[in-house]
């Protein structure tokens, strides 16, 4: 006897991407950085920057790509526009390399350290930053990384919190330690506008936490089909979630939870357009959710992850696309239309 299996009528692909596994609820709404680019320059510099997302608009730019069909013409492009205040670095960080990964060895916090940095971490009172500096440069040899911790300005943005974000930051050299060392130290305790930093026309990668939508069934979540009206129990729900045997669910099938609020990471953003005056691209009324951009900004080509008023993490790019090219682009026109 010839035992017939029981089989689906109709192929459907495969609902939701799995590539995004686990969908768990990030646990702040500043986002950590794992890994850092290549970086073999000899001139040091931090490999990348912070600011917060004001707002979407749109640019006439000029094409300007020997290798596309339409260089040297006029085209629209969505564009993201970043606030970035002047951000302060504010502590030198050395790590050694163990079985286990990078392990912090030692910092030194800056002389001038501000009162605001208080509403997020308890400061020291008697602090010797000369002594803590000679030693961090003995041990310079045994350091196989040098980062620094940076804090936002939030009272220079358009935004209405005084509480500082506290990041971490690689500094790039290309391997030489002395010259990272010696870069963070002239650095320290100073204002760094995001034009030290970041130039006109290169990639970056930019890494937010997405606007959150609390607890969500399959439909919402993964985009699951609708049942029939006639269909028993349930119809915004997955018709089968798996075999008798095994009897457990495995981890492809479509189930309800957490959606939004992850961190999410948006590869190859050029920077179109950097700027000093923000009133200059602020549309009449100010940004949405946001208000009116007082001070620098950058314009990303395309949109970026999170919410308006969330910290954006810019990092220079990691993996550049292939035929993406770098180089400054004319920005002829900015809407700034209050009808965004």
């Amino acid at each position: 006897m010839v035992l017939k299996l029981a089989h689906r009528k109709k192929e459907a692909p495969r609902r939701g991407s799995l590539a995004y596994l686990p969908r768990g609820k990030a646990s702040k709404f500043v986002p950590r950085i794992k890994n850092w680019p290549e970086y073999n320059d000899s001139a040091a510099k931090l490999l990348g920057f912070i600011g917060y997302k004001a707002g979407m608009t749109h640019a006439v730019v000029t094409i300007n790509n020997p290798d596309s069909p339409f260089n040297g013409q006029e085209t629209v492009m969505p564009v993201t526009v970043i606030d970035t205040p002047p951000i302060r670095p504010f502590s030198i960080r050395g790590y050694e390399t163990t079985p286990y990964g990078l392990k912090l060895v030692m910092e030194v916090l800056a002389s001038n350290l501000s009162e605001d940095l208080r509403k997020t971490m308890p400061l020291p009172k008697d602090y010797d930053h000369d002594a803590k500096l000679q030693e961090f440069e003995s041990k310079l040899d045994s350091f196989a990384e040098i980062r620094m911790l940076i804090h936002t300005q939030p009272r220079l943005a358009g935004l209405s919190k005084k509480k500082p974000d506290v990041v971490e930051y690689k500094i790039g050299t290309g391997g030489d330690l002395k010259t990272a060392f010696e870069y963070a130290k002239s650095i320290l305790g100073t204002d760094l506008r995001v034009a030290d930093i970041l130039d006109e026309g290169i990639l970056v990668d930019t890494i937010a936490v997405t606007k959150g939508h609390g607890f969500q069934g399959p439909v919402r979540r993964w985009g699951v089909r609708i049942l029939q009206h006639k269909s028993r129990k349930t119809k915004r729900g997955v018709g089968c979630i798996g075999p008798w045997t095994p009897s457990s669910i495995r981890y492809t099938v479509p189930r309800p939870g957490q959606t939004g609020f992850h961190t999410r990471t948006s590869y190859n953003n050029k920077i179109l357009k950097m700027g000093e005056r923000g009133e200059e691209i602020t549309p009449s009324g100010g940004f949405v959710n946001y208000g009116v951009i007082r001070g620098d900004y950058i314009m990303l080509h395309g949109s970026v992850p999170g919410a308006n008023k969330r910290p954006v993490r810019l990092r220079l790019a990691i993996r550049p696309k292939m035929g993406q090219k770098e180089g400054p682009m004319q920005v002829s026109y900015v809407s700034t239309s209050s009808k965004q």
